[in-house]
């Protein structure tokens, strides 16, 4: 804590005039699919090392239909580091939200971006107020905090975070939604004005991560309430929550 104080205080904090810029050499981001051929259930390496089973692998030998599904996906980088045919690479783009759940899984038999992103003006093109639910781990809950330190600064692009769903124009949900929370994330949600937005923001709000089909019925918020983006990563990245509320301003 000393020498962190001591950093700042000698070369200051500034604020990141990129947008989104790239992570550093050496940071672990989400991982991506390569044009290298997948040998597929030959190895199966990937598939059996996922803690998430995110990574489903077909039976061919050559270019085999891998399957990753980044709404499952744990960041651990496991699969990077056994994969032979480095089919499976570090992905160094923060910006990763989508506005559909099926553009979070890629695979291999199309390696290419066909994200569709909803481009029309929204009344919150200038300014929105997002009300915060934690269900769960606090990691996401941390990097929204950071989101709004003077690094990241997310309220200069009109993003504010609120105490009060009746203020709300978003709802972002960060944890695996176990049932106990389910009546409570609805009455939050109904108390919110029209038009509103959902955003589940980590791995564990998209599909409930390490929890799902356990007895707390930890699965995600998109049984529960319509989502309007989904932010992969667990947790995600400051920039990338930036990125994936701008995606609702738009």
């Amino acid at each position: 804590m000393l020498r962190l104080l001591g950093y700042l205080l000698k070369n200051g904090v500034v604020t990141n005039s990129d947008y989104c810029p790239p992570l550093g050499d050496g940071v672990i981001g989400l991982p991506k699919l390569t044009s290298d051929n997948c040998v597929g259930s030959e190895c199966s390496q990937c598939a059996d090392i996922c803690p998430t089973e995110a990574i489903s692998i077909g039976d061919g030998t050559e270019n085999a239909n891998l399957e990753l599904d980044l709404g499952k996906c744990i960041g651990c980088a496991m699969c990077v580091r056994v994969c032979p045919e480095e089919t499976i690479s570090n992905n160094t783009n923060t910006m990763t939200a989508t506005q559909n759940r099926k553009d979070l899984v890629l695979s291999t038999a199309d390696t290419q971006e066909n994200k569709v992103i909803n481009e029309s003006r929204t009344p919150f093109a200038r300014s929105i107020a997002c009300r915060v639910v934690s269900t769960g781990c606090s990691a996401c809950d941390l990097e929204l905090s950071a989101a709004s330190n003077s690094i990241f600064d997310m309220e200069r692009f009109g993003i504010h975070v609120v105490a009060s769903p009746r203020f709300a124009d978003v709802l972002l949900v960060t944890g695996p939604v176990p049932k106990a929370m389910h009546e409570a994330l609805k009455s939050c949600y109904e108390a919110m004005a029209e038009p509103k937005k959902v955003i589940a923001v980590g791995t564990c709000a998209i599909s409930g991560g390490l929890h799902r089909g356990g007895y707390a019925q930890a699965n995600g918020i998109a049984d529960l309430l319509p989502v309007d983006v989904y932010i992969p990563g667990c947790p995600p990245h400051p920039w990338s929550i930036i990125d994936g509320i701008r995606k609702v301003m738009r």
